[in-house]
């Protein structure tokens, strides 16, 4: 009788202890959320870097308040364009076209200086403002350029490099 009751008081232990490690054990399915909670996927780590470049470009322009007139607006301009900067180069990070993404980080910097230079040259008056505008106007213009001229190198390199190698012809053999 005791043998009876220890045995099934064994079976009953193992089957119990069975279904404990069965709800424990991580399952090796594709779907489980176990696996998915350990690593942030890489949207969700894009999405917290962008709330942290806001969250930095919200207190930049915080320290512009206090400031009047074109100072403020010097201060306004230099703030969004470490944002516009920032953000172009986070979207680059995450780009597979690292030669078209390189291009809109220049290209967002050229247009960061080129805003702060147009609220530097609200400072100046007539000819002086005009010629302000103008070398501002020219420099972007030229820093895009570049950014363009090196794009385009870059991809001319890339579909060079794999487009257009042949294998190497063999040595003739001698009759």
């Amino acid at each position: 009788m005791t043998l009876k009751l220890t045995g099934i008081a064994l079976a009953v232990a193992f089957a119990f202890a069975t279904a404990v490690q069965a709800q424990t054990s991580p399952s090796p399915t594709k779907g489980d959320s176990a696996t998915r909670t350990e690593q942030p996927s890489p949207r969700k780590a894009k999405d917290a870097e962008e709330e942290k470049i806001e969250a930095q470009a919200k207190a930049e322009r915080a320290k512009c308040d206090p400031m009047k007139g074109n100072a403020k607006d010097i201060c306004m301009a230099e703030a969004k364009g470490k944002e516009k900067v920032a953000k172009a180069e986070l979207d680059a990070k995450y780009e597979k076209d690292k030669a078209k993404a390189e291009r809109k980080v220049k290209d967002a910097k050229a247009e960061a200086t080129y805003d702060v230079a147009k609220q530097k040259c609200d400072d100046q008056k007539g000819e002086a403002k005009d010629a302000c505008m103008k070398q501002a106007r020219v420099d972007r213009d030229r820093a895009k350029g570049k950014a363009e001229k090196t794009a385009e190198a870059k991809r001319e390199n890339t579909s060079s490099g794999s487009a257009g190698s042949t294998a190497p012809e063999k040595p003739k053999q001698p009759k």
